[in-house]
Formats: C-alpha cells, sequence, structure tokens
C-alpha cells in the first residue's frame, strides 16, 4: 500500500476561510483551463471564497535548456513559450540580444517586423474570442474566428514554410525578405477583416447572453491590476492606459498613428471589447506599415552577426568560411547584461539575457506576461459563482506554454 504521507491533498495548499465549505479542483486536465492548469476553489454553496492556482504541470525547462544553445538558436525556443504569439517572442528575443550586441536594424527589417508582430496578435486575439465565446456556450463566433486566423497562418507561411512557429525574426533583422505575393494577400486580408469583425461583434457585443455570462463579472481595479504586475489587455481594461509600443517605443511604432483602448469597469466585457478595439488598431498598424514600407536591406551588414548572402557562398571561399563559422561556433556579445520587452499580445513580453563572453547566454530569462496575469484570477474570482470562473479564466488569456517554461 502506498506511503499516504506524501499524497497530496487539496486542502493542504490552503487554510479554508469558512465552516462547512467544499473544496473542489477544477483542472489539470479541464479543457476551459486554456492549458494544464489546476484550480483549487473552495465553495460555499456555488459561492467562491477563495481560489488558487497550481501550475507546473508543463514545465519543460526551456529557459535552462536555452543557456546551453547558441544565442541565434534561442529563437526556435520563444516560439514555443507563448505559441500563438510567436513573432512577438521572437522580437522581444533579438531585441534583448541586440542590445548586448549595439546592433543596428535597417528600417526595412524594422517595418517587416511590426507587420509580422500585428498579425500576430490579430491572430493571438481571434484564438482568444472564439474559444472564450465557446467557454460561454457560442459555437459561432469560433468558426469566424478561426477562419481569419487562418488567412493569418497562411501568409506566415508564406514568410518561412511554418504555420505557427516560423522562428522568422532573428538578432540582426529577419531571415529573409518579404516573398513575392505577400503584399496582395496581406492587403486583401487587410480590406476584408474589418467586415468579418463586424459580423463577429454583431454576434456577441449585444447578446444578451454573452453580456449575462461577463457583464460586471470578474472586476479588476485598476489599482489591483498595477499592484500584481498585470499588462496587456486586462491592465487596459481596468482603465490604465499603459503600452509599450506608446510609452516605451520598441522597433519603430513612433512612426505609426494608432490609438490604445482602454474599458472602464475592468470585468470581462470590457476585456472582450479592447481586445476587439485593439484588432482594428493592429490593422491599422499594418496598413501604416505596408503603405510606407521602406527599400533596402532586410537585416544587418554586421558580419559578426549576419551571414553572408546565399548567392557569395558558390564563388568566395571567405563567404564559405564564414557561413560556416557562423552557423557552427555563433557570435559572442561583450560581457554585460540587457533586458528587452515588447507589447505582446497578452502584455508586456520581455527577455533578461546576461553574456559572459562566450557564445550562448550565461543567463537566458522570460518575463512572461501570462504568469503575472494568472495571479488576477485568485483576485476576481472570489465572490463569484463557480460558473463565472470559466468566463474569469477565458477573459484573462492565458498560455500554459509561457508560464510554466
Amino acid at each position: 500500500m502506498a506511503d499516504q504521507t506524501f499524497m497530496p491533498t487539496t486542502e493542504t495548499h490552503f487554510e479554508r476561510v469558512g465552516e462547512n465549505t467544499m473544496i473542489v479542483n477544477m483542472g489539470p486536465q479541464h479543457p476551459s483551463t486554456h492549458g494544464v492548469l489546476r484550480v483549487i476553489t473552495e465553495l460555499d454553496g456555488e459561492t467562491i471564497l477563495q481560489c488558487r492556482c497550481v501550475i507546473g504541470y508543463l514545465h519543460t525547462g526551456m529557459e535552462k535548456e536555452a543557456e546551453y544553445q547558441q544565442y541565434q538558436k534561442c529563437v526556435v525556443m520563444t516560439d514555443r513559450m507563448d505559441y500563438l504569439n510567436a513573432n512577438g517572442n521572437n522580437l522581444a528575443h533579438a531585441l534583448a540580444v541586440e542590445k548586448l550586441l549595439q546592433c543596428e536594424i535597417p528600417r526595412r527589417a524594422q517595418y517587416l517586423r511590426v507587420i509580422l508582430a500585428e498579425l500576430s496578435r490579430v491572430a493571438s486575439h481571434l484564438v482568444w474570442l472564439g474559444t472564450h465565446a465557446l467557454d460561454l456556450g457560442a459555437m459561432t463566433p469560433f468558426f469566424y474566428t478561426f477562419q481569419q486566423r487562418e488567412l493569418i497562418l497562411d501568409m506566415f507561411e508564406m514568410f518561412s514554410g511554418v504555420r505557427m512557429m516560423p522562428s522568422w525574426i532573428v538578432p540582426g533583422g529577419l531571415r529573409g525578405d518579404m516573398p513575392d505575393g505577400f503584399e496582395p494577400r496581406l492587403r486583401s486580408f487587410l480590406a476584408g477583416f474589418g467586415k468579418e469583425l463586424e459580423v463577429l461583434e454583431g454576434l456577441l457585443s449585444e447578446n444578451p447572453i454573452f453580456k449575462e455570462r461577463t457583464f460586471d463579472i470578474g472586476i479588476l481595479s485598476g489599482e489591483d491590476a498595477l499592484n500584481l504586475g498585470c499588462s496587456g489587455p486586462i491592465l487596459r481594461a481596468s482603465g490604465v492606459p499603459f503600452d509599450l509600443r506608446k510609452d516605451m517605443p520598441y522597433s519603430c511604432y513612433e512612426e505609426f498613428d494608432f490609438s490604445i483602448p482602454v474599458g472602464k469597469t475592468g470585468d470581462v466585457y470590457d476585456r472582450y471589447l479592447v481586445r476587439v478595439m485593439e484588432m482594428k488598431e493592429s490593422c491599422r498598424i499594418i496598413q501604416q506599415a505596408i503603405d510606407g514600407l521602406p527599400e533596402g536591406a532586410w537585416r544587418t551588414s554586421d558580419r559578426k552577426i549576419a551571414p553572408p548572402p546565399r548567392e557569395e557562398l558558390d564563388t568566395s571561399m571567405e563567404s564559405l568560411i564564414h557561413h560556416f563559422k557562423l552557423y557552427t561556433e555563433g557570435y559572442r556579445p561583450p560581457v554585460g547584461e540587457a533586458y528587452a520587452a515588447v507589447e505582446g499580445s497578452k502584455g508586456e513580453l520581455g527577455f533578461y539575457v546576461v553574456s559572459d563572453g562566450t557564445n550562448r547566454p550565461y543567463r537566458w530569462h522570460e518575463r512572461p506576461s501570462s504568469f503575472m496575469n494568472l495571479k488576477s484570477l485568485e483576485v476576481m474570482a472570489v465572490g463569484r459563482m463557480i460558473a463565472d470562473l470559466i468566463a474569469i479564466i477565458g477573459s484573462i488569456d492565458i498560455v500554459l506554454g509561457e508560464i510554466d517554461r
């Protein structure tokens, strides 16, 4: 018989705050937790007195693994953290490494990075919207959102040959230039997306069932959101207009005209409205970027970082040697540390990288927005019904691959 001493029980995770209450586990395999998340709740009838999030079921050790990889090979790790915002993750890592290298990026590469990052934001919000509505019993929006997301993934595939984890944004620029046929496909998407979004808003925004499940549910004040370290749509829905693209501009975001949607109440419904408006603003940014896309190089000319042009490999032994050494030995940033953050689809997404002068990072750490935002669940759920917990979790928009790492 197994030793009962070491068998975990739900009661050991927190002390009860009420009498004659019931401890209920949700997860770690529950579909509505949007990943392998375990939520332990204490219920008085159907009312939540307290809840605790238990994570770690998906831990992969990616941060430690990255410390045994060359800097350029860490890129593929970032894709698999928040796999719905892969280009944003690639960009944050690239910016941190470029800080260490003091590397200048051509404007064309910066514009293309913005296009890819904003497309990833739209695609991520579409997945959130479709699955969130599905959690609450609305099936139709799921098909509309995933239809539009497929169009975006088709464009990622044009760039990289990969739909979800392109690893196309790298330190020094991009792996390649914009492919033939991409621009007309992008313009076609932008021309039709607004109408499709109106259809989705028509299905949900004034739907009485959707509003009943989301209005005044899971309220998070701006003060609580800041104290918990929240960022992204969840923070802005609570009335705090903080967005790294405006407040701490990176790449070339200061060149674009766009607004920061802000909520009033900080409930599940406000978080829905903010993300819908953010998709519209992302399309505005993409439209400006493709209209003003500069000519020129799509990666740095610094040969310590960038490989030689492929066409030189057949004619130049020096270029062939350079290519071989770069991909076998990598590059060695000077000793130092750097932190770079981007406004990801879920909030502030940053990478802290420490260099000891070798070809791989001494320390490589992600500041994950999902991890920081998840703690707000324990605040928002108190006093609500157990059925509301599904709506609240969905409104946070978490990806467990980023939380556990």
